[in-house]
């Protein structure tokens, strides 16, 4: 599914002079159908390495292949295409629109594919439906709890039927409880959808629940306990 060749990330340090190296040289496979967890503090890279693994941005150098192919190579309508059909994005903070209902948030993502209005309510319908959902279909991001809220980010993510699902600290704003439950979720969306999910998290319990742990450490990756340092 992924290889990454020796990628390094930059960014000019602001406020002040030189650069800032978040992602150091860095080499890593993920199978198609696999579950990793990156773990790492704040300011560790893994937020950046999952960007670059989304095409949400380029490395400065080395190849980031999803499928064989060179994202960071690809022209950026070619990126924008590659992530409205094949890639579903889960974020700490919901990114839910405001202003509409939750149904309509999870339509959203259909929109960049030209799926048909009446297609795209019926698709976010059972979205929202399998994710327990379906009686909060009218209401606004304002009228949910933090929990259904993800549950909408949830299904927007996956309604549009994508082989990778990238998680950025999707726990992060939620109670213990709400935060298993939110796991368990994306545990079952992960099989029933034989996705290729990775998940960045701070959280060592949330971690655990995948196949294969990486951890970052100031832009480099060590894979499981008894692995050696990557990059």
């Amino acid at each position: 599914m992924y290889t990454l060749t020796h990628v390094s990330k930059t960014f000019r340090a602001r406020g002040r002079g030189g650069t800032v190296t978040a992602v150091r040289d860095l080499d890593l496979s993920i199978a198609d159908g696999e579950w990793l967890a990156i773990q790492g503090r704040t300011g560790s890279g893994k937020s950046t390495l999952l960007q670059l693994l989304g095409g949400m941005d380029r490395p400065s150098s080395g190849t980031v292949a999803l499928t064989g192919r060179d994202v960071g190579a690809m022209k950026e309508t070619q990126l924008t295409g590659i992530r409205a059909a094949h890639i579903g994005f889960v974020f700490q903070t919901f990114n839910l629109i405001p202003t509409l209902s939750a149904i309509e948030n999870v339509e959203a993502a259909l929109v960049p594919l030209g799926t048909p209005s009446g297609q795209r309510r019926r698709r976010a319908a059972k979205a929202l439906a399998a994710v327990s959902l379906a009686d909060r279909a009218g209401h606004l991001p304002s009228e949910l709890s933090g929990g259904e809220q993800q549950r909408v980010g949830i299904a927007r993510a996956v309604v549009k039927e994508p082989s990778v699902l990238l998680a950025d600290e999707p726990t992060g704003n939620l109670d213990v409880d709400t935060r298993d439950e939110i796991l368990a979720l994306l545990e079952k969306v992960w099989t029933a959808n034989q996705l290729t999910l990775v998940l960045v998290t701070h959280d060592s319990t949330v971690a655990a629940r995948a196949e294969r742990v990486a951890v970052m450490h100031e832009g480099q990756l060590s894979i499981n306990p008894t692995d050696t340092w990557i990059g």
